[in-house]
């Protein structure tokens, strides 16, 4: 691996005794996680299930690491939506937010989705999650890991942070900024990252989270928290960004993270402008921990009265709007739905999260959870409230075990000979569900999404 000359200057001058530490960490082999779904089971519940060889990542509560011969992408607890797969420092920003029931959370640099899936698994179908992207192409990534993990309370969005900042103003009590950054940390992992690094790019990557940043702030309620990461070294881009935003808001002040055994802190002396303390940020090394390089750093907005307050969107939908749904939901569903919550969108039904504003003019993937489609006569249920249900809210199953050859036959799409009720069934694996099949005459009509296949 070859190392631009610049860069490796830069990295001496900034680790110093540590430099030929970190130069030898690209020797060894980069570290594989997974990040169990706490939305779905439980950690331990998990681990008793588990296939693969699991190593606990220690700063982490639901990461572990898998052995080299382990193939999770390729599992039906994948397809169940158990677990996600993230580069193990890549989980510290939403490990170590503590989000609560109810709260309104952003994360607005959101895609593929690794850190959504966590924020969402942490609010447990409570509050609301938004999930934004600014590229469309990985706002798709975003939106599939968001339904594959069974969140039901999230809006998916593909806007600009000045767009969002006059829809969401004062909104929400936490937002994650995963900020573009330059990938310094990531090299490692993904080597074709280095012949795309400069000096301007690195400059470049500041420019944009001095912009992000701004609006990220006036989206914050008073006393809410605002976190920062990103996936690089340079000080440009870390302790730099976060002091010149301090500079100019003096309402934000920084938060002290918790330490773990490999963590290094946040460097003060980086800082632009005025003193801050950056030890309470932190900065991991992939010579000091097992996994690659990441920056995170905690902001509180100062508690101050505010008067503001978003105009709440209200569905007009009626009763009869939703008849096939209800007729549906009667014969199947063993749960409830506040029907002010309910939307028809282009023959599309969603449960929309509570107390959200207008959403008219933004670029959205999905609106709450997608329920299915209402039909000439009758209703079609999606994959996304299959992947959202717990096997005790359908009425009727059909459980496979993880091991029976009709489980990867059902991914695949293939039509089943199976025993069972008529009509909709959800189809699971070891109690967890996969997705929806319609049965008559012992012949079930494969329902699960073409898009989400096993190749």
């Amino acid at each position: 691996m070859i190392l631009p000359e610049i860069y490796l200057a830069r990295m001496k001058e900034l680790l110093k005794d540590e430099y030929n530490d970190y130069i030898t960490s690209f020797d060894k082999e980069r570290y594989y996680g997974l990040r169990i779904n706490n939305l779905k089971i439980d950690t331990t519940d998990f681990v008793k299930l588990s296939p693969f060889n699991l190593d606990k990542i220690h700063w982490t509560s639901n990461g572990y690491y898998y052995g080299n011969n382990d193939k999770p992408s390729k599992h039906p607890y994948y397809y169940a939506g158990l677990y996600y797969l993230q580069e193990p420092s890549a989980m510290t920003p939403a490990e170590l937010f503590k989000i609560d029931l109810n709260d309104k959370v952003l994360d607005l640099c959101a895609a593929p989705g690794g850190k959504s899936t966590e924020l969402g698994a942490k609010l447990k179908g409570t509050g609301v999650l938004v999930c934004n992207d600014i590229s469309a192409s990985r706002a798709k990534a975003l939106l599939k890991n968001i339904e594959l993990s069974g969140i039901s309370n999230s809006l998916v969005l593909s806007e600009t942070p000045e767009k969002l900042s006059s829809y969401f103003p004062e909104y929400f009590d936490k937002i994650l900024i995963d900020a573009p950054c330059s990938g310094e940390g990531m090299f490692r992992k993904d080597t074709s990252m280095i012949k795309n690094w400069s000096e301007e790019s690195v400059k470049n990557y500041s420019n944009i989270q001095r912009t992000i940043l701004p609006h990220a702030a006036s989206m914050l309620k008073s006393g809410g928290y605002m976190m920062y990461s990103t996936c690089t070294f340079s000080p440009e881009e870390n302790e730099q960004t976060i002091s010149r935003f301090l500079n100019d808001h003096k309402e934000f002040e920084l938060v002290d993270l918790p330490d773990f055994k490999g963590f290094d802190r946040g460097r003060s002396e980086y800082a632009f402008g005025y003193e801050y303390d950056f030890s309470k940020a932190v900065r991991l090394w992939p010579h000091k921990i097992k996994g690659e390089g990441h920056f995170v750093a905690l902001l509180y907005k100062k508690d101050e009265a505010s008067s503001y307050r978003c105009k709440i969107y209200n569905s007009n939908i009626k009763e009869k709007d939703i008849e096939l749904f209800s007729k549906f939901k009667k014969e199947f569903l063993n749960i409830d739905f506040d029907i002010k919550r309910l939307s028809i969108i282009k023959d599309k039904l969603y449960y929309m999260p509570d107390e959200i504003p207008s959403l008219k003019g933004l670029r959205l993937l999905r609106t709450g959870l997608y329920l299915g489609d209402i039909k000439k006569n009758r209703f079609e249920p999606s994959q996304a409230l299959a992947s959202s249900l717990k096997i005790k809210q359908f009425n009727n199953v059909i459980d496979l075990e993880v091991n029976d050859d009709k489980v990867i036959r059902y991914l695949k799409g293939e039509t089943l000979q199976l025993q069972g009720m008529n009509g909709w069934n959800l189809i699971c694996v070891d109690n967890y569900p996969l997705g929806f099949a319609k049965k008559s005459n012992n012949l079930l009509k494969n329902k699960y999404y073409s898009g989400w296949r096993w190749m």
